[in-house]
């Protein structure tokens, strides 16, 4: 519609908002009409008319096999528009047309915004179907009709209300009609079904819904007063209505055809088993990240029972090797716990991978030389719990190696890890390289058959579990790279 109006249109920015505004709201309108409703905006030169928008009934049969949308049609050729735009009135007048062997009856509604005419809306009604209309069909027949005087008076839809239109009650949910004291003059089976879960025992046909809510819901005080005028239609609003163990979503529609209020319309919904799943998941993520937070907890307290025990290892060769062995074991057992204290934190099993590698990165770097510095470059992105938690332990290892095996006492040199995601048509490659500018391989090194306790765990990992792999060479000049290719689901 942005591209259409401003293409074709002298309307400004405000003047789009409104029809953006209106487009948003009118699905009530074409289902209260059982009817096919199309936007004409004339153009710049006033020479024709440009269709910028379309709807279909959910209540009745199309009368518009085709998209309309995009269509221009020279003025002349439709004169309900003419008139509707040139005199800024409703236009009814005529004989239904014939489409495909169809008869549709076709109206026009001019809309208006701040006493100028924007464009007019067809209504176009498929009469294949008529027959004599019900209770709830006249009802929803005669709403339509103080809808559309509303929108040529300029008085709907209105600006102040800010509503997700997908997630509000639909004409079909359930309506009821209420007359300008609040009084119910019709409720349809689904509101009456609705009202049934709050509790209601009796028909609400003459009675206030303000005060029949207000009954029903638990709240007292402020907000049984707020919710008596918000069921009594008084504004356009939205609200929930707790009671008996139900709950119904509920919107108010002020109508005003004249200028003058003649009574309202509330939508409603029955959102019961909607809410109760929404509590069943909000328990369930609490759980998962309450246990996540255990698990961390107890990774730490085993992390410290490690380092408690190496501190107690005697300072004899073989107690050093000892001592060296569990702090490697408090350091994976640390990255572990890092990534369940980022799940803990989030709302789902997925994390941001670069802070738990600069918080590896950090833990490492404990026990590298004082000249040895440690980096990073690129950016992992968000990665599953299932890739996260066994790539934090690689990268533990990974680093680890380089600064124990790369660099002696007080040497220098930097250990830089660089991560590249690259998107593929079916799923992402994140390329990991660890690069150090130490003393390099040993003559004759393997690195796939390695017997290297760090390096097994690697290529356990890296092969096994992510499915990627893994290779250790000789750095352009002095050290070692490390290269590692890991496949990511989209």
């Amino acid at each position: 519609m942005n591209d259409l109006v401003r293409q074709h249109t002298a309307l400004d920015d405000s003047d789009l908002e409104w029809l953006h505004l209106l487009v948003s709201e009118w699905q009530l309108l074409s289902d209260l009409s059982f009817a096919d409703l199309v936007l004409w905006v004339p153009t710049r030169d006033g020479t024709r008319y440009v269709s910028v928008a379309q709807m279909r009934p959910n209540t009745g049969p199309t009368s518009y096999q085709d998209d309309m949308v995009g269509h221009l049609v020279p003025r002349g050729r439709r004169p309900m528009l003419d008139a509707a735009l040139d005199e800024g009135r409703i236009v009814r007048e005529g004989d239904p047309e014939w489409r495909e062997e169809v008869p549709v009856r076709v109206e026009s509604i001019p809309v208006r915004r701040e006493g100028r005419v924007l464009g007019v809306i067809a209504r176009n009604t498929n009469l294949l179907t008529v027959r004599t209309p019900s209770r709830l069909e006249l009802t929803y027949l005669q709403s339509a009709s103080d809808l559309a005087q509303m929108i040529a008076a300029g008085s709907f839809p209105f600006p102040a209300e800010q509503l997700d239109m997908d997630a509000s009650p639909r004409a079909g949910d359930g309506l009821i009609r209420l007359d300008a004291d609040g009084v119910v003059q019709y409720a349809s089976p689904n509101a009456l079904s609705a009202y049934h879960r709050l509790g209601l025992a009796t028909d609400l046909v003459g009675h206030h819904l303000g005060e029949t809510t207000a009954d029903l819901a638990p709240a007292r005080g402020p907000v049984h007063e707020g919710l008596v005028k918000l069921a009594s239609g008084w504004a356009p609003r939205e609200t929930e209505v707790e009671g008996n163990g139900g709950v119904i979503q509920m919107r108010a529609i002020p109508l005003s055809p004249k200028g003058n209020r003649i009574g309202s319309l509330v939508l409603l919904r029955d959102v019961t088993e909607l809410r109760r799943r929404e509590r069943e998941l909000i328990t369930k993520d609490a759980t998962i990240r309450e246990i996540h937070h255990r698990v961390k907890n107890n990774l730490q307290t085993v992390a410290a029972l490690l380092r408690l025990q190496a501190r107690r290892m005697e300072n004899s060769s073989a107690g050093s090797g000892a001592r060296e062995a569990l702090e490697e074991a408090v350091r994976r057992v640390g990255s572990i716990a890092i990534v369940h204290e980022t799940l803990s934190q989030n709302l789902d099993e997925r994390v941001e991978f670069d802070e738990i590698a600069d918080r590896v990165l950090a833990m490492v770097a404990e026990i590298s030389p004082g000249g040895v510095v440690t980096r990073r470059s690129g950016r992992f992105g968000i990665l599953t719990a299932e890739v996260a938690t066994p790539l934090s332990m690689v990268l533990t290892e990974l680093l680890q190696n380089a600064l124990e095996h790369g660099f002696g006492p007080g040497e220098q040199g930097t250990v830089e890890v660089t991560a590249t995601r690259a998107a593929a048509p079916d799923d992402d490659q994140l390329t990991i390289t660890v690069r150090d500018d130490g003393r390099g391989l040993p003559e004759g090194f393997e690195p796939q058959t390695a017997g290297n306790l760090g390096l097994q765990i690697v290529r356990t990992l890296v092969v096994g579990e992510l499915g990627g792999t893994f290779d250790m060479v000789p750095a352009e000049g002095r050290g070692t790279q490390v290269v590692l290719e890991l496949p990511l689901e989209a």
